[in-house]
């Protein structure tokens, strides 16, 4: 199923400018999952990719196609490795999306779950960070993979003690078995990015999750 919506998906995307002027194609692909348990932190473009993860796996098996096109027809591309993307209006439902998750859960009285030690560790990107380097990048039309993430680790215990601060609550997660596949730790260098078209991040991960809780809080839709 992911390999048919993502991979297949991409793929009728391409073949979709059969005959026409291919455009400038920016993909979102993942600058956490794409790379594995990591040799070094953090991790640039360079380091090699060995996913644990399906999600990751169709990533990459993506950026190839886009590569092979890129050789074969000339198509002028950007994939954007993005780090764990979060912010207001992100779905708190899904399985991904913990900043999401975690204030849907408080504020619906529910207890979080954290999975493992909450030790593992991400490197949070906040949502106008990502929709600022999709924006730099269409005005430059830069092309290549980069990376974007703000080089910092930031663990899941330590998260959730942020957004329960913004929230002004007291409740206790819930710790559970660690998930098979799961990273220990994961963040990225986005030094190709500033220097290629400028981008760097804006918001720290304190402002971030300050501005996510308030908008939750707030209930807006």
């Amino acid at each position: 199923f992911d390999a048919d919506v993502n991979v297949c998906g991409l793929l009728n995307m391409l073949h979709s400018f059969s005959g026409r002027e291919l455009p400038y194609f920016v993909f979102l692909s993942t600058g956490g999952a794409i790379y594995g348990e990591q040799d070094y932190f953090p991790a640039d473009e360079k380091h090699k990719t060995e996913p644990t993860s399906v999600y990751g796996t169709a990533k990459r098996v993506s950026e190839l196609y886009l590569q092979l096109w890129q050789r074969t027809y000339g198509l002028k591309f950007v994939a954007l490795r993005l780090a764990n993307v979060y912010g207001p209006r992100q779905n708190p439902y899904g399985e991904a999306g913990v900043v999401a998750i975690f204030n849907n859960k408080l504020l619906e009285g529910q207890v979080p779950v954290i999975y493992g030690s909450g030790e593992q560790t991400r490197d949070f990107v906040f949502v106008k960070d990502v929709a600022r380097a999709v924006r730099l990048a269409c005005d430059t039309k830069v092309q290549g993979i980069f990376n974007i993430g703000t080089g910092r680790e930031t663990s899941v215990n330590s998260l959730y003690e942020m957004i329960i601060k913004s929230l002004g609550s007291t409740q206790k997660a819930e710790y559970q078995q660690e998930r098979r596949g799961e990273q220990m730790r994961s963040c990225i260098d986005a030094t190709l990015a500033r220097n290629s078209f400028g981008w760097q991040p804006e918001f720290s991960i304190e402002e971030g999750v300050k501005l996510t809780c308030e908008w939750f809080r707030s209930g807006v839709s």
